[in-house]
């Protein structure tokens, strides 16, 4: 059931049967470089992962990340956008991912200001955060494009990895 539309995707929320995406999208290039390996290497993984995760947050938190399927493809899944609380920062965190053949079509900017505006006005937040690594400038430009401004350099997870840290009131 969708929780947002935009004029290319359908927003909606994640499912146990969406494993098989999220075992392909956790082991792309950019996702294992720029957010790191979760060991997510079979089915069965992934189903734990997303229970453990996205849905977890759908029931704790009222929002979590969200799949994005594309309309002029026949609703294909190709990446996910949303909202996850961390205990490492102090206001949700905003986050996307998609297949590499989908990167750079503006699918993370149409689908982030969706996001956004459904944390404002359906999730009632006042402010959004981001993280990203440095190293990932096109994270980086699309935060910006979506108004997000460079706050400080942060190591939420203790890694000894600093990354930056945007925010955006809403």
């Amino acid at each position: 059931m969708p929780i947002a539309e935009t004029e290319r995707l359908i927003i909606a929320k994640v499912t146990l049967d969406d494993a098989a995406f999220f075992l392909e999208l956790m082991n792309t290039p950019h996702w294992l470089k720029y957010i790191g390996d979760r060991n997510v290497k079979t089915l069965e993984a992934a189903r734990e992962h997303l229970k453990k995760g996205i849905l977890k947050s759908y029931k704790t938190d009222g929002f979590g990340f969200y799949k994005l399927l594309l309309k002029s493809e026949n609703n294909k899944v190709i990446g996910i956008s949303g909202l996850v609380k961390r205990q490492q920062l102090d206001h949700v965190d905003i986050g996307f991912g998609f297949l590499p053949e989908y990167e750079g079509y503006g699918f993370g900017y149409e689908s982030s200001v969706a996001v956004m505006s459904l944390a404002k006005d359906t999730f009632k937040l006042d402010k959004i955060v981001a993280i990203t690594d440095p190293i990932n400038k096109n994270s980086i430009k699309l935060l910006e494009k979506l108004g997000l401004k460079l706050e400080k350099k942060v190591d939420p997870f203790d890694t000894g990895k600093e990354l930056l840290l945007f925010a955006k009131d809403l």
